[in-house]
């Protein structure tokens, strides 16, 4: 498929696809270029530096592609990294960031939480935006939500909805015991949007924020597109194409697909 200056989106699997999505909606004309890197999942495992050289190593390859512009459409990576990569020459990068000021803007009880992986809630760098973003830190909560990014990779989340229910209500009991004021949430990974319903069904008494329209608000759509969408997959020994493709069909997903290899 050829792509005329497309946005090229990526993350460490599926989750950024709502982000393609709104993109698409948005702009339906642009050419959009959905890279999910499989064989890097999670991004939220690893650390800085580690993140630092898988970005170089993607965005370098990416840009074979003439991008317009590039989405890194990962919380960690964007919190952790995007601005020394904004330093490096190449296509304008674009990053996701926690809805900070929307959860504090709709919160009751003035505290809100920020769920996201592991190395991004640990990260002096989250610290700092918390700190520059709010007037009162210590009224954001920083909440380790590893264990629910797994079950929307591994496509639990489709394939088993009664189980996924389960886990995600046992672990909302938790963050309700640890942070029992905490109204608003932030779904700062891009792939917790997917389990929207199963964080409403938990806690009806929550809100929970999606920070994709924010993405949208930032691109400016390249002419000369037709609205093609095409998908690019690396794949490991427990995440593959053909899983993922089973994903996205039961998702009623029907875009190309290609194994591709990042050296």
């Amino acid at each position: 498929m050829s792509l005329h200056r497309p946005v090229a989106v990526f993350d460490a699997g599926i989750g950024s696809y709502a982000i393609v999505a709104e993109i698409h909606k948005a702009f339906p004309k642009q050419d959009i270029l959905y890279f999910a890197d499989r064989a890097s999942f999670p991004y939220g495992g690893k650390g800085r530096e580690q993140l630092l050289a898988i970005m170089r190593r993607t965005i370098a390859f990416l840009g074979r592609y003439e991008p317009a512009a590039i989405v890194i459409a990962s919380n960690a990576p964007s919190i952790m990294v995007l601005d020394e990569l904004r330093r490096d020459p190449g296509p304008k990068l674009f990053g996701v960031h926690p809805p900070l000021g929307a959860a504090l803007s709709q919160t009751r009880s003035g505290r809100v939480g920020i769920m996201g992986v592991k190395s991004l809630i640990e990260s002096p760098m989250l610290a700092h935006f918390v700190a520059t973003h709010a007037t009162n830190p210590d009224q954001v909560a920083l909440i380790n939500a590893s264990p629910m990014v797994e079950l929307v990779e591994n496509g639990s989340f489709l394939f088993d909805p009664a189980g996924t229910q389960l886990l995600v209500s046992a672990f909302m009991e938790e963050v309700r015991d640890r942070h029992p004021d905490t109204d608003v949430l932030t779904l700062s990974s891009t792939h917790l949007p997917w389990l929207a319903s199963f964080f409403a069904a938990a806690r009806p008494d929550r809100a929970f924020i999606d920070p994709a329209q924010d993405i949208v608000a930032a691109l400016t759509p390249e002419q000369g597109g037709s609205g093609h969408i095409m998908g690019l997959v690396t794949e490991s020994e427990h995440y593959g194409i053909a899983a993922f493709k089973a994903m996205l069909d039961r998702l009623g997903i029907d875009i190309p697909l290609q194994a591709v290899t990042v050296a």
